[in-house]
């Protein structure tokens, strides 16, 4: 429900801006965005044939047994998660990400959508970024994601992603931002002078996409885990700030506004490493195409980056030897694509001749 002008709180209790705040945070948070039905209803209303066929419920129907009334269906928890429309789609997307939510899709309920409010952080160029948007897309449905199963969508089409991230941007301190490590990574680069302010903030964008949706599992890779550690601290400042019994006294809905999410980590294969450093991530933004494989490259473009990836010296493989990056880096790969166990992939390669 709402929060109805009746029954906010007493301007004389509060401060003006507490009430203001508390109030457009409660209108958000319970105008969810109007996502397409799969019964082709919207906004919950009911067509008027439905509306009839309640109307009409006889007697003994309503009296009937509890007994013989179905089970309410169980509620499956709500997994969030997006991919930026900036580069293209690699192959650590796809392992860390997009191949973890074909699954998922099955488990949960589940909203995977295109960040693209996330993609202009920092220089970009429109028409391109639009047209990566609709490319990620095409690669959300052509990897497996069912758009019957999982609802699909753009961040920046839901306006309630930027309204509440100003709102929550109000509770946060500014220090837990300027803690965040891809910040200072990424602003050391591009030098300080030219670095935009979303570039600080936009970990509050990604705590509003998370929250937005009452999310209870947010699948990331390792480097992502501080992000949503902010989004838990977050959650949990404005649920002692805004909920609880004190705001329950002065006429709100009392209790935790939020949920506060839980990480969803693959076992394997959640942080897929450059193919030309072991120790960095594979990323769009390697100045390097031979850093990464793209899910687009042809067959004899990925083999041939394959044969030029970074190796060592020393004889055989091993999985767990710090001192070997990029070997370990080489058959986490081929373990998450075989779908072999650790044990039957060492096997495998280790018996196959040179």
């Amino acid at each position: 429900p709402f929060l109805h002008p009746e029954r906010q709180p007493n301007p004389k209790q509060s401060t003006g801006s507490n009430t203001m705040s508390r109030a457009l945070l409660s209108h958000i948070l319970h105008r969810p965005p109007l996502l397409a039905s799969r019964s082709g209803v919207r906004g919950g209303a009911l067509p008027s044939r439905l509306r009839a066929l309640r109307l009409n419920c006889s007697a003994a129907e309503a009296t009937a047994s509890v007994d013989e009334a179905p089970a309410p269906p169980v509620r499956k928890k709500r997994v969030v998660s997006g991919v930026q429309p900036t580069g293209m789609v690699h192959l650590g997307n796809y392992i860390g990400a997009i191949k973890n939510w074909v699954a998922l899709q099955d488990l949960y309920e589940t909203f995977f959508f295109i960040v693209d409010l996330h993609a202009i952080t920092l220089p970009y160029d429109a028409p391109e970024l639009s047209k990566a948007t609709r490319s990620t897309a095409a690669i959300y449905l052509a990897c497996g994601i069912d758009s019957s199963k999982a609802s699909i969508f753009v961040q920046s089409h839901v306006r309630a992603h930027i309204e509440l991230m100003w709102l929550l941007s109000s509770s946060t301190p500014i220090g837990w931002l300027n803690k965040m490590i891809q910040f200072k990574e990424k602003s050391r680069k591009a030098g300080n002078e030219n670095v935009g302010v979303a570039l600080l903030t936009y970990p509050v964008l990604m705590a509003s996409d998370i929250l937005l949706y009452q999310s209870d599992l947010v699948p990331v890779g390792e480097d992502q885990t501080q992000h949503l550690e902010l989004t838990r601290e977050i959650s949990e400042r404005v649920n002692n700030l805004y909920g609880g019994r004190k705001w329950k006294k002065l006429g709100g809905r009392g209790g935790s506004l939020f949920k506060v999410p839980e990480a969803l980590i693959p076992p394997a294969g959640a942080r897929v490493m450059s193919l030309t450093d072991g120790l960095s991530k594979m990323s769009k933004s390697a100045p390097s195409d031979l850093s990464r494989i793209n899910l687009l490259d042809p067959k004899d473009v990925i083999v041939n980056k394959i044969k030029r990836c970074k190796t060592d010296s020393l004889p055989g493989l091993e999985f767990d030897n710090p001192e070997r990056p990029e070997c370990k880096n080489l058959l986490s790969v081929y373990q998450i694509i075989t779908g072999k166990t650790k044990e039957v992939t060492f096997a495998c390669l280790n018996s196959t001749p040179a």
